[in-house]
Formats: structure tokens, sequence, C-alpha cells
């Protein structure tokens, strides 16, 4: 179907028609689920690796349910205090639990990467930031700006490997900020070493004394929706010869995708941009290397993340969801069911992680 943007009036709207049908069926399917239907594990695996290379390979436009996961909107960041409530501001204890809190690898609600040998959920997350650190050249000495820091885990990690690196965090989420202001008041914590400073807040308005040797984003573009106008922003706090390394979701197809389940009940306005949509947004900022991580590393990451979270159920069920808890985790389960088996179609060469490093343009 290539590139439905480009398509006629005609076949555009036939190939929008059909992206609802598809997306009609996955909430019907993921409303049953909430709702109680059980479905096997195996099942529901066996029923998206059937589907989803058919997708992938031969139907990409269907992949995009709304008109705004194809372009770019006139806001920098949408739905982002909504965002905050759903997602992020979770019970604490219950995310600990989901996604690992060890001493120096904190909860980091990204994947971890596998390849060099990781054999449990903290070496990945190890791996994955070393190579990030790589990428981006990171040298002792270094100011460096989190753009998106969660829980403080890429910050916590890499000072621990360079004895001068500053950090400067930057999160809107309060219960992540929390999290990182105990841990900035724990003497066992490189975050308290007087190196990271935090910024609650976001992008929109955010103003820095200095500007940074390097930028560092991982995973909040996926929730951006102008990436022109981000970037611009990112620039502005950038020395002239620093280095930017976003790391995104991303698919390989010719447009971007989301999802209606993943919209209505985990990342309102979250789409996965395609892999070149970073290098096309270059107007203040330039990519000069690009790197494409293969999906089976989130499908291993989000697997350990929903076995990790069966596991806790009997120490979780009693926090506060804003919601029945039951419900709450049906449909996490869904969504992580959902997306770890995704992540693994068509051998995780259409849907996984880009690293993107960018410069002054």
């Amino acid at each position: 179907m290539g590139d439905i943007t480009a398509k006629s009036p005609i076949a555009y709207q036939a190939t929008r028609l059909m992206a609802e049908a598809v997306n009609a069926t996955q909430m019907a399917l993921a409303e049953a689920y909430i709702n109680g239907l059980e479905i096997p594990d195996s099942v529901f695996r066996s029923l998206l690796h059937t589907s989803m290379p058919i997708l992938f390979q031969h139907a990409p436009g269907l992949l995009a349910p709304y008109e705004w996961v194809l372009r770019e909107t006139d806001s920098l960041a949408e739905s982002s205090r909504e965002l905050m409530k759903v997602q992020y501001d979770l019970p604490q204890a219950m995310l600990n639990q989901m996604l690992g809190d060890w001493q120096v690898i904190y909860p980091k609600y990204s994947t971890g990467f596998w390849e060099h040998g990781a054999t449990n959920l903290e070496q990945s997350q190890m791996h994955m930031i070393d190579q990030m650190i790589e990428r981006l050249e990171i040298k002792d000495g270094d100011h460096i700006l989190d753009f998106g820091c969660g829980w403080g885990c890429v910050p916590n990690y890499i000072m621990s490997k360079f004895p001068n690196v500053r950090f400067t965090g930057l999160n809107l989420s309060h219960q992540q900020c929390e999290y990182m202001r105990h841990k900035m008041e724990d003497p066992e914590s490189y975050l308290s070493s007087g190196r990271f400073t935090l910024h609650e807040g976001d992008l929109n308005e955010a103003q820095f004394t200095e500007k940074f040797d390097k930028i560092l984003s991982v995973g909040v573009f996926c929730h951006v929706g102008n990436m022109t106008n981000a970037f611009q922003k990112l620039a502005s706090f950038l020395k002239s010869d620093g280095k930017v390394l976003i790391h995104i979701i991303t698919v390989r197809i010719p447009n971007n995708m989301s999802s209606g389940f993943t919209h209505k009940y985990i990342f309102p306005h979250g789409r996965y941009w395609n892999h070149d949509a970073v290098p096309s947004h270059c107007r203040d900022l330039k990519t000069v290397n690009r790197w494409y991580m293969n999906g089976i590393n989130y499908h291993k990451t989000l697997t350990a993340w929903l076995e990790r979270f069966d596991e806790s159920q009997q120490s979780v069920k009693s926090l506060e969801y804003g919601m029945d808890y039951a419900k709450f985790r049906r449909i996490w389960r869904f969504y992580l069911l959902l997306l770890g088996t995704i992540f693994a179609t068509c051998d995780g060469e259409y849907n996984g992680n880009g690293q993107y490093l960018l410069t002054h343009a």
C-alpha cells in the first residue's frame, strides 16, 4: 500500500475506512479481554504472529487508525498531563516491581539491549545505556541534558561510570520527580552527588542558564506531536559543537503507526514514528548517524515486565489505581502481551527502536 498520504483522494479514503475497521476489530478484542474474556496467552500470540506480518508487509496504511498519527500536529506534545495520570504517575511500588529497581539501575521504562549476552533485565538495561554512551561519545566532564529523564536511571548509571559528568534532568511526571528527589537525599545514589539537577516541567516552558555538551532523550518522542518544534527547542539548549541522541520506538513502514487501544488506555496521543521521520525533520538539527535496534530486544524486555507484573500481584493489588484493580490488571496484561508480541513478529525487523545522532544543522 506504500505511503498512504501519497495516494489519490479516493484510494486514501478507502485506506482510512479500512484502517478504522482494523482498529475497531482490535478495540473489540481489547474491550472483551478487559471485561473478562479468557484468551490463553499462546492463542493471543499466535493471532498476532499470523496477522501482523500481513499488515507490516502488505498493508501498513491500516496501522494508522487516526488522521493525526500520519503527520505532525500543531502542539509540541499532546495530552501530556493526561499521559502522566494514566501512565507515569501510577503507584511507584507497582512500577518498581514490574520494571525492576536495583542499586544502580532504577526503574527504566524503555527497552533493554539483549544482543550482547544479557541474561536478565538488569543487565539488558546496563547494556542499552552502555551503547548510548558509546554512540553519543560521552566524555568525563560533559554536562548532559536528559529530556524526559524518567526515574533517573540513565543519569544515575552514567554518573556511576564518569566521576565528573553532570546531568540536568527534565521531567513532567510529579511521581517520577518525587522518586528522584528521594534518591537525591540517599548517599548511596549518584543522584545525591551534587552533579544532578532536576527540573519538573515540560519542554515548552523549559529555560536553562547554560548550554549543554550533550542531550539525550529516551522514549519521549513517542509522545511528541511536533518533532520540528521539539528539535528547535533542543537545538537552543545545545552548544555549537554539541550532540543529541534520540531513542524512540520506530517502525520500518512508509507511514507512522498507532493503536486505538494504547491511545485510549495507555499512551494518549502516542504514536510510533516511522524510521525516516527523525532525519526528515532536520531543520535546526541534522541526523549524522542512525541505528535500528531489532524488535526482539523490546519483545524480551516486555516479556520480562509481564512475568514480573504477574509475579507481583499479591503485593500490588491493594494499591490505588483509580479504578477496580481487576480491570487495571487486565488492561495492563493486554498491553504488555500486545506490544511484547508485536515487536517479535517478522523477526523484529519491522517494529523496533531507532537511535539517531544529531548535531546543529
